[in-house]
């Protein structure tokens, strides 16, 4: 069994900025500048945040009589840094005037609607920075204080959350490339902090220690090396096997099965059961005919349980935990939606694909008795309560703990289609990083920099901004067909039109042939509309893309329609 130990507090914020991209500041170096123009994106209060942990790591440092590190100051000298500085800290008055504008439209599109429970839906802005909104809402003494009626075991008191579609559509954490995903993170992380330290939440992260190699081949194995042991049997595959496995025999056989996840497992029956897998799993020579669903559960449970490190890890466990205290419904989802994005892709992926199961279970209340909260009371301890990590929530009577665990867990299976998506104002970050970088190399040589945009501005058509529509050319690349197209673009444009428009000349082309009739299938392939370069790496478009918009965003992006990727970014 491995333990995981609490990192010092100059470790905690070296940990910290190493995991934000801002290195430079941890090792000196005098030329970083991908690192340097990450400052160009950060609101007032994210650099706040960064440069609290630059004060208390160079506090930490001169403890320990070493070289301080490079101030936040130092890290603006670049150029492309100093050109940014006033668009990295949105005022006050604007950040207001972002969030009253929001509001007003987005509460408009959805008024008058109701949840079953006669609630009105609580309406989840994802323009304006996460820390920003807490900042306006703490000035103006708008946060409620913590209380218990926010944690009653009714499921009626979890509202409807609401996210307005933005005509960019959505952005889910499959759409992105693992380069920008990458950045996400990084900013998430950045935001996230910036939000712990408004809600005055202290969060500790651990690390776990080196363990001894487990003799089973599936309990006690890391995440990672099961995911990575798998794919050599199925490269497609990002959850365990035999999570998949287990997981989709409980849907054929346990949803209905009363009190699924709540009875217990015949204890011999388990053991000889497990003894069996370990044997005969990966030889594919097991039969799940006789097995029962309750051992199947005790089993799902098991893995979970017994992984070395927690399924939410190790690192951001204490985060997830505090998200119990915090008071606002808003403010924990958006904690939660930033940690889900923390998260490690197998992580990620298997915590996603645990959900979605439960939430079935949910689903099938009337015949297997178990609603939201008897499914998060029984699981929240398998992902919570790891005996190798200390947990806020672990003190305190055993009930307590499985209580306080639990309303985490309620939120996490009850609005995991938001908490998996890519806030607007992260994507806007990253894409404001991108063109940042992407400019660098034109600040050395005024001269050469005119010249290169005077050539760029020559060598393309201007379009005519009196005229409502304008074409674009779309590529197409199947398999070996490689192609283009030309899609007429108007102001309500969507991604699904031009889909439309593709399957439609698709099936009248002579090449359709091969596509269509592949596999002895005749229906269309799986493809999809991805935004590539500008700055953008890679971005699979939501049918709701009004592409007018998209197109002003990202002119010098390309599109080009091509099957979609099922695993990329996961």
């Amino acid at each position: 069994m491995c333990v995981c130990v609490c990192v010092s507090d100059g470790e905690q914020d070296e940990l910290w900025l190493l995991d934000a991209g801002l290195s430079p500041l941890v090792t000196g170096e005098e030329e970083d500048e991908d690192k340097a123009v990450l400052f160009s994106t950060l609101t007032k209060t994210q650099a706040a945040a960064v440069q609290k942990r630059i004060d208390s790591y160079t506090l930490s440092l001169r403890k320990r009589n070493k070289t301080p590190p490079r101030h936040v100051r130092d890290v603006f000298t670049h150029p492309i840094a100093q050109s940014a500085v006033p668009e990295a800290h949105n005022s006050e008055s604007d950040m207001h005037r972002n969030m009253d504008s929001v509001t007003k439209t987005q509460r408009s599109a959805v008024s008058g609607q109701e949840t079953q429970g006669l609630q009105m839906e609580e309406i989840f802005i994802t323009d304006v920075a996460y820390c920003e909104q807490a900042a306006i809402l703490l000035k103006q003494a708008k946060l409620p204080q913590n209380n218990s009626s926010q944690c009653r075991r009714d499921d009626g008191t979890l509202p409807r959350v609401v996210c307005p579609q933005c005509r960019l559509g959505v952005t889910r954490v499959v759409d992105l490339s693992h380069q920008d995903l990458k950045k996400v993170r990084q900013l998430a992380l950045i935001d996230m902090t910036a939000l712990c330290d408004l809600l005055e939440l202290e969060v500790k992260r651990h690390k776990t220690c080196k363990r001894k190699i487990p003799e089973s081949c599936l309990f006690g194995v890391p995440l990672a090396s099961l995911v990575e042991s798998d794919q050599k049997i199925k490269p497609s595959t990002q959850i365990p096997l035999f999570l998949q496995a287990l997981l989709s025999f409980l849907e054929k056989k346990g949803l209905d099965s009363e009190g699924i996840l709540r009875v217990p497992g015949s204890q011999a029956r388990i053991k000889v059961l497990q003894q069996k897998l370990e044997n005969s799993f990966y030889s594919g020579s097991f039969v799940w005919d006789e097995v029962s669903p309750n051992d199947a559960a005790a089993l799902m449970k098991k893995l979970i349980r017994e992984l070395p490190a927690p399924l939410l890890t190790a690192e951001h466990l204490n985060a997830f935990s505090a998200v119990r205290d915090i008071a606002d419904l808003k403010q924990k989802l958006h904690m939660l939606n930033l940690l889900v994005l923390l998260l490690p892709e197998p992580n990620r992926n298997t915590l996603k694909a645990l959900l979605e199961f439960l939430s079935k279970v949910v689903s099938c209340e009337h015949q297997n008795r178990m609603n939201l909260w008897a499914v998060s009371t029984i699981m929240a301890p398998n992902l919570f309560l790891h005996k190798a990590v200390p947990s806020k929530l672990s003190s305190g009577p055993e009930k307590g703990q499985a209580e306080r665990a639990a309303h985490i867990m309620r939120l996490l299976i009850r609005y995991q289609d938001l908490l998996w998506t890519v806030p607007n104002f992260l994507l806007s970050q990253v894409r404001k990083l991108n063109e940042n970088s992407s400019r660098r190399y034109q600040f050395y040589d005024k001269r050469i920099k005119n010249l290169l945009r005077k050539i760029h501005t020559d060598s393309r058509d201007k379009p005519d901004k009196n005229s409502s529509e304008q074409c674009r050319t779309v590529k197409i690349q199947l398999g070996d067909v490689s192609s283009s197209m030309e899609f007429r673009l108007a102001v309500n444009s969507r991604a699904s039109d031009l889909m439309s428009q593709f399957y439609k000349e698709l099936h009248a082309s002579d090449n359709s042939r091969g596509l269509l009739k592949r596999n002895g299938s005749t229906s269309f392939p799986d493809c999809a509309v991805y935004e590539v370069g500008g700055n953008i790496g890679e971005h699979c478009l939501d049918p709701e893309t009004h592409l007018f918009d998209l197109h002003n965003n990202n002119p010098s992006g390309e599109w080009i329609i091509k099957l979609r990727s099922a695993s990329r970014g996961q």
